[in-house]
């Protein structure tokens, strides 16, 4: 009965040093800020399609030879000279073009850097892989000028901004002033005048 009663204990009871199931923890994505990158201790990143920009806050009176900025297809470091660890070294969620990137020192203050993305059709969740992440469904794309559209689209935005700035104002759309102007233009003169009463016994 003892062993019975052993068996028991052991199926109805879990083993008290067995560890909980584990639970695959989703890194929670942060709010992009107004650039739509994110603000951080050290740094600031912002992007758009084809570019990201990075703001680094260095003392005051910092001269440009002090600054360590190597900028790799893959990788950024920056950081100042002397300095025992960088302000920012890691590899880029993203290809860049090195060609087209490139830093400087602002007001003695201020390290500014560019860098074009190499895949100009993805938003970066982040600037460096395993940083903090921001919600890419939350960024706010630039809106595209009229000039780089092509005539036909072109055309069609055009026609839809009209029509919705007429439609705020309370004023015809483009088609009803289109057909305003068919009306006014047509000549009625020409037209026979039916009397439903003339053939009326």
């Amino acid at each position: 009965m003892a062993i019975l009663s052993d068996i028991d204990e052991t199926q109805t009871n879990p083993i008290p040093n067995s560890p909980p199931p584990e639970k695959k923890e989703e890194p929670t994505s942060l709010l992009p800020n107004a650039g739509n990158g994110l603000d951080l201790e050290k740094y600031s990143w912002g992007q758009s399609l084809q570019e990201v920009t990075i703001t680094v806050p260095v003392p005051p009176g910092t001269k440009s030879r002090q600054i360590s900025c190597e900028i790799r297809k893959k990788s950024l470091k920056l950081g100042l000279k002397g300095e025992p660890t960088m302000i920012i070294d890691g590899e880029l969620l993203g290809p860049v073009k090195v060609g087209e990137s490139f830093w400087q020192l602002e007001d003695q203050k201020t390290v500014s850097v560019l860098l074009t993305k190499s895949d100009d059709k993805n938003w970066w969740k982040s600037l460096v892989k395993g940083g903090p992440e921001i919600d890419t469904q939350k960024v706010e794309p630039e809106p595209s000028r009229l000039s780089d559209l092509d005539p036909e689209l072109r055309s069609t935005v055009e026609k839809m901004m009209f029509d919705q700035r007429q439609k705020q104002m309370g004023l015809p759309s483009s088609d009803e002033i289109q057909q305003q102007e068919l009306l006014k233009n047509f000549d009625f003169s020409k037209m026979k005048r039916v009397d439903k009463f003339t053939n009326m016994p």
